[in-house]
């Protein structure tokens, strides 16, 4: 009997001591979560390695997946099945995907889960439009971190919220702001005058709106949204993966 308990014990002890080891494990397989899947060999070692580390630190801040694919060819599978066949076999949670076929010049993007409501068809079309020229030119990795940093942007941005409005705009902020200043300056000096201790910068939003759930300027360079025609077989294209899970998409040609 006394063996018995002996070895209980001995087993609880070993299972406390295991644990912190296995929390640290965890942590570092996070850390080291593959974002970019180049089986196209479109990237270099070090454009891979730049994306990897935007993908990861800004993903972390939105809780969401950024991963890219790029393939030779899907051998014959429909780019949106093939990129909802990755997820069933990959992915997990809030997760937004970038898929490039270069035989057939196609990309697809997809939001699943939280991503499906804040990366909405609307918001997906917008991204690819955006990036489309960067793609037709071959300039790949200007184009996927465009897609990093624009889906990190309207991850923070409250569903059915158009992201493209004048009033995320920080030029349009700086200029309300002195305007508002402005006129709070010329009332102060008209009704009491004495010392000026406000300007246009008191009155500047610097979160720049309530409908944002979270938003920080992490992102250190300006990305402009492109409006372009949209190719005859481009456009919304959500829907359902083998597994039941639904996507918001957006298709188009390069």
């Amino acid at each position: 009997m006394r063996g018995f308990f002996g070895k209980a014990i001995f087993v609880v002890l070993a299972v406390f001591i295991m644990m912190p080891l296995l929390g640290i494990e965890a942590v570092r397989a996070s850390e080291l979560q593959q974002h970019v899947y180049d089986r196209a060999h479109l990237l270099s070692k070090a454009e891979i390695g730049k994306l990897e580390s935007l993908s990861a630190k800004l993903g972390a801040k939105r809780d969401t997946d950024f991963i890219i694919i790029t393939t030779k060819s899907t051998n014959g599978e429909d780019i949106a099945d093939y990129t909802g066949d990755f997820y069933d076999r990959y992915g997990k949670g809030s997760t937004a995907i970038l898929t490039i076929d270069m035989t057939n010049r196609e990309v697809f993007i997809a939001g699943f889960k939280k991503a499906e409501q804040y990366l909405d068809n609307s918001r997906l079309n917008s991204i690819r439009n955006t990036i489309s020229s960067d793609l037709s030119n071959e300039n790949y990795f200007e184009a996927f971190e465009t897609y990093i940093q624009l889906s990190y942007k309207d991850m923070g941005i409250k569903p059915g919220v158009n992201p493209d409005n004048i009033f995320f705009t920080w030029w349009f902020q700086l200029i309300a702001a002195i305007a508002v200043g402005g006129i709070a300056v010329s009332i102060m000096l008209y009704h009491a005058g004495g010392k000026v201790t406000v300007n246009g910068s008191t009155y500047m939003d610097q979160r720049t709106s309530d409908v944002i759930d979270q938003y920080d300027t992490y992102i250190r360079t300006t990305v402009t949204r492109e409006r372009k025609p949209s190719d005859k077989d481009s456009g919304s294209d959500g829907g359902v993966t083998k597994g039941g899970t639904s996507y918001s998409g957006s298709r188009g040609s390069f």
